[in-house]
């Protein structure tokens, strides 16, 4: 008689996250007022955080919607190239702040490659947007350590 393998149950967490886009642009008066302007049009996309960063002949500029698929729609019809990325959007609050981030992360040995604040964040409270070596180890032990994570559906919607 041959016994059945066990099922395989299984499950990987994959913790909430946001798409960030790299827009890449000319380095040129007015650029990231034109970039700006295209979501501008579209009342349900909005940039919800920003950075830049310039060389002498371009920028890069990484930016947060609340409309991941919306935001993609724009750039391709302005022709802007881009590249995709997913993030991790955590709120920082009493008892959760931003070197006990740093610090859980750094005891899992993960790195931030970058952060920046999120300025549309739910709650009201200070939210940041990191890029980790590890997603999904990240979002295990923040979670793990009381830390609240959101994802793009949580970010603030416009009133209609």
């Amino acid at each position: 008689m041959s016994q059945a393998a066990p099922a395989e149950t299984t499950q990987s967490y994959l913790p909430p996250s946001v798409t960030q886009f790299s827009v890449f642009l000319d380095n040129r008066v007015g650029k990231l007022l034109e970039l700006l302007e295209t979501f501008d049009q579209d009342s349900q996309c909005q940039v919800c955080a920003f950075t830049v960063h310039e060389a002498s002949d371009h920028a890069v500029v990484r930016l947060i919607t609340n409309d991941s698929e919306r935001a993609k729609d724009i750039l391709k019809r302005h022709e802007l190239p881009f590249s995709a990325k997913q993030l991790l959007v955590i709120e920082l609050a009493e008892g959760h702040t931003l070197s006990r981030l740093c610090l859980c992360l750094l005891g899992a040995e993960l790195n931030i490659h970058f952060a920046y604040p999120v300025m549309l964040r739910p709650n009201g409270r200070p939210t940041i947007a990191l890029s980790i070596d590890d997603l999904t180890l990240a979002g295990q032990i923040l979670r793990r350590k009381g830390f609240r994570l959101f994802g793009e559906c949580d970010l603030p919607r416009p009133a209609l």
